[in-house]
């Protein structure tokens, strides 16, 4: 298979949890799982954090750093957009999907913390520790019809 790009989406930190009433996924398991208040109210606790949603001002913020890197890469990017509580890319890279997203979620968290004022290192307690979730969904693009609806999913969807 011919992967032309990558469709990948995260998840702020807290927003989302294990258990949620809107279905979730478990780690190892395929498929959506029931909700289960239990689990999201263990999960909640577990939380080192508040939960983030994201102002249209860190929004920018997340964009801007991901089309900068895009252009520090090499890759292209299709589109992006960052909601209050997720964030959808599609980008043709030259990477594994896994350390595209991982290399956008390091570099958005060090300008959401730069721009948050944190400037001590973060194993000094500088602050928030926690912007965005573990893992995320990447969704391999392997044609052009799934390559232009991703993109109009991205641009026009959200």
């Amino acid at each position: 298979m011919t992967v032309l790009a990558y469709h990948i989406t995260w998840t702020t930190y807290g927003t989302w949890l294990p258990g949620d009433a809107r279905g979730w996924v478990k780690w190892g398991e395929s498929g959506v799982k029931p909700p289960d208040p239990e689990r999201e109210r263990a999960a909640r606790e577990h939380m080192v954090e508040s939960a983030v949603l994201l102002t249209e001002k860190q929004r920018a913020l997340v964009e801007q750093t991901i089309h900068d890197h895009c252009c520090i890469r090499g890759w292209l990017l299709h589109a992006a957009n960052a909601r209050s509580n997720h964030v959808h890319v599609v980008v043709t890279a030259d990477r594994d999907p896994d350390e595209v997203m991982n290399q956008f979620k390091a570099w958005c968290s060090r300008k959401l913390s730069d721009a948050a004022g944190l400037v001590h290192t973060v194993a000094k307690k500088a602050g928030r520790r926690h912007w965005f979730t573990e893992g995320g969904d990447k969704e391999l693009i392997d044609n052009e019809e799934y390559l232009a609806n991703a993109i109009r999913y991205v641009l026009e969807r959200q």
